[in-house]
């Protein structure tokens, strides 16, 4: 789309924002064995805002990470994956943030009861980076006790993580704070870079652009040693690892690529199939 039909289409929803509360997530059917609801902190929802429930699909098949695509509209972060999709009722504050709040308070602390691991909120920035973040941040500030905090040097872990992914620009504004409430994603461009994981803990990048298997056939061991390569430097120096644009076709070579990047140590596995996912998961942590 064009740079000028976009700024029109963002211009033309600025004045008719309003908010809208998400549904409450469907509670574990009773009895179901405590060992299978363990959350799966390796599975992240790619686009996770198109599924019918933004969120709470995610948390009822366990996910530990979750991508949200936003858009700065006046003074509103929209989320949507393209400008035509936008809707003045889906805001970041509605799908994501207040949800996430709620249900942290009721359940003592955590997104998960009973599990202190955090979750991740991958915010992928479509409008120009630095106005954007800005604007996330005075949001993040909202929900002070919800999210991980860098403060003047350490790191304070909350029950959900935000990491901002997206426009480039966005990381000069959030190198110059000495405290936030969002980290950096970077690439495989900033691994062994000066950035600590302490402002980089996530390094993702597109897997067609760095390997040409698709999960048919062998792995060829150059690209086998390439991708260990990746994880050993990236777990080295504390920070996690996730490839977009894996295959996500249900089938043999799904499962081939998904079974290489576990075994590789990547820390997250992308997917628009969240079933799909948590039954490989399930049945690989069952073997």
């Amino acid at each position: 789309m064009a740079l000028t039909t976009r700024r029109t289409a963002l211009t033309a929803l600025g004045a008719a924002l309003a908010g809208s509360i998400a549904l409450p997530a469907t509670p574990a059917p009773a009895g179901e064995p405590t060992h299978t609801r363990r959350p799966l902190w390796r599975a992240h929802a790619h686009n996770d805002y198109e599924h019918p429930r933004p969120l709470f699909d995610a948390l009822d098949h366990r996910f530990g990470s979750v991508e949200a695509d936003i858009y700065l509209v006046g003074d509103q972060l929209l989320v949507a994956h393209d400008p035509e999709d936008l809707d003045p009722s889906r805001t970041l504050e509605s799908l994501y943030l207040a949800p996430l709040a709620a249900r942290v308070r009721a359940q003592h602390g955590s997104v998960y009861r009973g599990y202190r691991g955090s979750l991740q909120l991958l915010i992928d920035i479509k409008t120009e980076g630095a106005s954007t973040y800005r604007a996330l941040d005075r949001r993040l500030r909202r929900h002070r006790h919800l999210f991980t905090t860098y403060a003047h040097g350490r790191v304070h872990r909350g029950p959900v993580t935000a990491v901002v992914s997206g426009d480039r620009a966005a990381r000069t504004p959030m190198e110059a704070q000495t405290v936030r409430r969002a980290f950096y994603d970077g690439r495989l461009a900033d691994l062994g870079s000066p950035a600590p994981a302490s402002f980089v803990p996530l390094i993702s990048d597109n897997w067609t652009l760095n390997f040409t298997w698709q999960g048919m056939g062998p792995f060829p061991d150059a690209e086998r040693q390439k991708l260990r390569g990746i994880t050993e430097a990236a777990h080295k120096r504390g920070q996690r690892v996730r490839f977009w644009a894996t295959p996500d076709l249900a089938g043999p070579a799904r499962d081939a690529v998904w079974g290489e990047l576990l075994a590789a140590g990547v820390d997250h596995l992308n997917t628009d199939d969240l079933a799909g996912l948590e039954a490989f998961l399930d049945a690989r942590r069952a073997a």
